[in-house]
């Protein structure tokens, strides 16, 4: 067996290990987030880099850090944290794209969406957006087909950005209604 693939198995073994133990201690990283200081929102945009590449949905996370930083720095570390992570996804569909076929995934997409080139803003913004299919999968489907890296990041970026602030200012306006009732 070459060095590349012995150190791939570690890696995994290794990311597993973490994930297991965060799942299995999320209140554990949800005080060391907080008492990280100025290092916390740089850990909360590590660990959504993390969740990335699982099927673990990082809704808990998004919550974490809306309760811990507010609606407004909440929303920058969920946004950049989501982009991380889609840098990260997108990667992973680079080098998946000689196992997989991506057809059946993208004609099923509702809006019009399955009538787009996958290399098209249009749907790597929108599919991004869609319940059920998520950035994980818009994700993976632009590195397979690879969609050149720099539009990729700006689409990702506008549809997280906007994504965070409208669920992070909706939220905080409910909490608010809830609280003066």
């Amino acid at each position: 067996m070459d060095k590349k693939k012995v150190w791939a198995i570690i890696g995994s073994i290794f990311i597993l290990v973490l994930l297991f133990f965060l799942v299995k201690n999320i209140r554990d990283v949800n005080t060391i987030i907080r008492h990280a200081g100025v290092f916390g929102p740089l850990l909360a945009i590590g660990l959504f880099g993390v969740f990335a590449l699982t099927p673990i949905p990082g809704e808990p996370l998004t919550l974490v850090c809306f309760i811990m930083f507010g609606p407004i720095v909440g929303a920058a570390v969920i946004a950049v944290g989501n982009t991380v992570g889609a840098i990260i996804e997108y990667y992973f569909g680079v080098h998946m794209r000689k196992i997989t076929s991506t057809e059946n995934t993208v004609k099923k997409l509702p809006f019009g969406l399955n009538k787009l080139p996958v290399d098209s803003p249009y749907f790597l913004i929108f599919a991004r957006i869609i319940p059920g299919y998520g950035g994980k999968v818009v994700s993976v489907v632009a590195g397979i087909h690879h969609v050149p890296i720099r539009r990729y990041i700006w689409t990702a970026a506008v549809a997280n950005f906007s994504g965070s602030f409208l669920v992070a200012f909706g939220g905080y306006q409910i909490l608010r209604f809830f609280k003066f009732w």
